[in-house]
C-alpha cells in the first residue's frame, strides 16, 4: 500500500501544475469549497504565475495520459466541475507523441507469442494515431488482409495504476470533510472511472465490446462496426478490419466526396437510439475522430474502448424523461425522478415539478431545431444541488455520449432537428414498452416462469416434508414427570436417567 506522504506529494505536484494553468482557480473561488481544500489550493499555487484565464485542457495534459482519462470523464460532469471547465475540457485531445516502434514491436511480440514476421506480412513503423493509452499502425496479414493493429504504450498499466491509487486516497479524504462531497460521491466517480481504464487497459474486452456491438446494430446496415481478427488480439494487442473512411471531423473533405450530411447526421442519431435505448449497450465514445463516412454512405465507428450499459428499467425512465419535458408533462418528470431515487424522498415534489418546468419551458418555446441536448442537460444538472440530487454513475456515459452525438450531428447537418429525427423513435419505443401489449406480454412472460418453477418448488417441499411412511415410526415414548426449575419449565431427565440405573445395579448385584 503506498504510503500517504506519497500520495500527498503527488497531489501537490499535480496541484502546482493545474496552478500554473489557472485551473484551480475556480475550486479556490467556489463558496462552497471546504476551507480544508481551499487551504491546499492555495499552498499549490504558491508563488506560480496564473494566467487570467484558466486552460483546463492544456493543463490535464500536461498532466499525463491518467489525468487526460480524467479530464474526459470531468467534462460530462458540469454539476462537479462548473460548466466553463466542463466546456473546456470536453476538448481534451487525446493525443500523444507515439512510443519508439522497437517498444511497440516488442510489445506485439511478446502479446501475440510469436514474431512479428509470422504475424504480418508489412507493418508501418509510423503510427496513424498515438492516444494516452494505446497508438494504432496499419498492417498487411500474411494472408493478404489490411488491418489496424492498436497497442497498449508500454508501462501505460502501471501509470494508470498509480494514478487511479492516488485519486481514491484524495476522493475517500474529501468524502470524509462531508457537505457537498457528501451529494457528489467522489469516491464513485472515480470507482466509475477505474472500470472505465480496466476496460480500455484490457484490449480483449474492447474487441469482445466491438463484437458485442457489431451484433446488436445487425439490424441497422448503415452502422459499420469493424470485425475483429481474434487470432491476432491479446490483452495488449488488438488487431481489426482497416476501415477506409472520411473522418466526421473533416467536414470539407465529406463534402467534396458527395455526401450527404443530413442523411448521415439522421443515421448517426438513430444508430445512437437504437444503442442507447432499445438495447442498453452503447458506444460511449462517439466523437468526431472515431466515426468515418464510408464511400457507399454508411458510418463506420472505431475505438470500442468506452462503452455504457443501462437497463431497461433505467432506459425507460430516461425516455420518458426526454419525452415528459419536451412535452410540458412535468409532473410526470418529476414522479418520474422520484421514483427513480434520483430526488431524496424528504424533498416536496410539488416543488420539484416548479424546478422542472423552469428547465422545460424555454425550450419548449423555440422551434425543435434549436433545442439542445446539452443545454437542457446543463438545466437538469443547475438544479441537482438545490434538491440533494446524488451523482448517477451510470447515466454519466450517456449524459456525454448525447452531447457528443448532438455535436457531431450539427456539424453534419447545422438544420438538424434532433427531436424530428428521434422523436418517432423514442415515441415507438415508449409505447412498444410501456403499451398494454408490452404489459401483457410481460405478465405472461412472469406468469410462465412461475409455472415452470412449480415441479422444483414441489419437489423442495417434498424434501423438507416427506410424505407418511418416508421414515420409520418413532419408538414409543415414556412419561416424564415435569418440574418447575427456576423461572421456567424443564425435564427431569437427570432424575430418570438415575433412577433407571439404580434399577440396573440392583439387578446385576441380585
Amino acid at each position: 500500500m503506498t504510503p500517504s506522504f506519497v500520495h500527498i506529494w503527488r497531489l501537490l505536484r499535480w496541484g502546482r501544475t493545474l496552478a500554473r494553468y489557472g485551473a484551480l482557480r475556480g475550486i479556490e473561488r467556489d463558496p462552497l469549497t471546504p476551507p480544508q481544500v481551499r487551504r491546499l489550493v492555495r499552498l499549490a499555487r504558491f508563488g506560480a504565475r496564473i494566467p487570467k484565464q484558466p486552460a483546463y485542457a492544456d493543463a490535464f495534459e500536461a498532466l499525463g495520459p491518467a489525468a487526460i482519462k480524467l479530464g474526459q470523464a470531468l467534462a460530462t460532469r458540469p454539476d462537479l466541475v462548473g460548466e466553463q471547465a466542463a466546456v473546456e475540457l470536453s476538448r481534451l485531445q487525446d493525443a500523444l507523441p507515439p512510443a519508439p516502434f522497437p517498444l511497440i514491436r516488442a510489445a506485439i511480440e511478446q502479446g501475440l507469442g510469436k514474431p512479428i514476421e509470422q504475424l504480418f506480412a508489412t507493418i508501418e513503423e509510423t503510427p496513424v494515431g498515438a492516444a494516452s493509452i494505446a497508438q494504432v499502425h496499419r498492417a498487411v496479414t500474411t494472408d493478404g488482409r489490411t488491418v489496424a493493429v492498436k497497442v497498449l504504450r508500454p508501462g501505460i498499466e502501471e501509470e494508470m495504476a498509480r494514478a487511479i491509487e492516488t485519486y481514491e486516497w484524495a476522493a475517500a479524504h474529501a468524502e470524509l470533510i462531508g457537505g457537498e462531497f457528501t451529494r457528489l460521491r467522489p469516491r464513485l466517480v472515480i470507482a466509475t472511472f477505474r472500470q472505465w481504464t480496466a476496460r480500455e487497459l484490457d484490449l480483449r474486452r474492447e474487441a469482445a465490446s466491438a463484437s458485442e456491438l457489431a451484433e446488436n446494430m445487425a439490424a441497422v446496415p448503415g452502422f459499420v462496426v469493424p470485425a475483429i481478427d481474434w487470432t491476432r488480439t491479446a490483452r495488449r494487442v488488438l488487431t481489426m478490419e482497416w476501415i477506409d473512411g472520411i473522418k466526421m471531423a473533416d467536414r470539407t473533405a465529406i463534402a467534396a466526396a458527395g455526401h450527404d450530411g443530413k442523411a448521415l447526421a439522421a443515421l448517426l442519431v438513430q444508430a445512437f437510439l437504437r444503442q442507447a435505448i432499445a438495447d442498453g449497450f452503447f458506444h460511449a465514445d462517439l466523437h468526431h475522430g472515431n466515426l468515418f463516412a464510408l464511400p457507399d454512405g454508411r458510418i463506420a465507428a472505431i475505438d470500442f474502448g468506452i462503452m455504457g450499459r443501462i437497463d431497461r428499467r433505467a432506459r425507460v425512465w430516461l425516455a420518458e424523461i426526454l419525452h415528459g419535458l419536451i412535452t410540458g408533462n412535468y409532473k410526470r418528470v418529476a414522479e418520474i425522478h422520484f421514483e427513480a431515487g434520483y430526488v431524496p424522498p424528504h424533498h416536496n415534489i410539488g416543488e420539484f415539478t416548479t424546478a422542472l418546468r423552469a428547465v422545460g419551458e424555454p425550450i419548449r418555446g423555440l422551434p425543435a431545431k434549436d433545442i439542445s441536448i446539452g443545454q437542457m442537460l446543463d438545466g437538469l444538472f443547475a438544479i441537482t444541488r438545490d434538491f440533494d440530487m446524488q451523482t448517477q454513475p451510470h447515466l454519466l456515459l450517456l449524459q456525454k455520449t448525447m452531447v457528443m452525438v448532438e455535436g457531431v450531428a450539427t456539424g453534419l447537418d447545422p438544420d438538424l432537428n434532433m427531436w424530428e429525427t428521434s422523436g418517432p423513435f423514442v415515441k415507438e419505443w415508449i409505447r412498444s414498452e410501456l403499451g398494454p401489449e408490452a404489459w401483457l406480454a410481460d405478465r405472461i412472460v412472469g406468469d410462465l416462469r412461475t409455472l415452470a418453477g412449480l415441479p422444483d418448488l414441489v419437489r423442495r417441499i417434498e424434501a423438507q416434508f416427506p410424505a407418511p411412511g418416508g421414515a420409520p415410526p418413532p419408538p414409543p415414548l415414556p412419561e416424564v414427570q415435569v418440574i418447575r426449575i427456576g423461572s421456567g419449565w424443564r425435564y427431569a431427565a437427570v432424575a430418570a436417567l438415575a433412577a433407571v440405573a439404580g434399577a440396573a445395579a440392583m439387578l446385576l448385584l441380585n
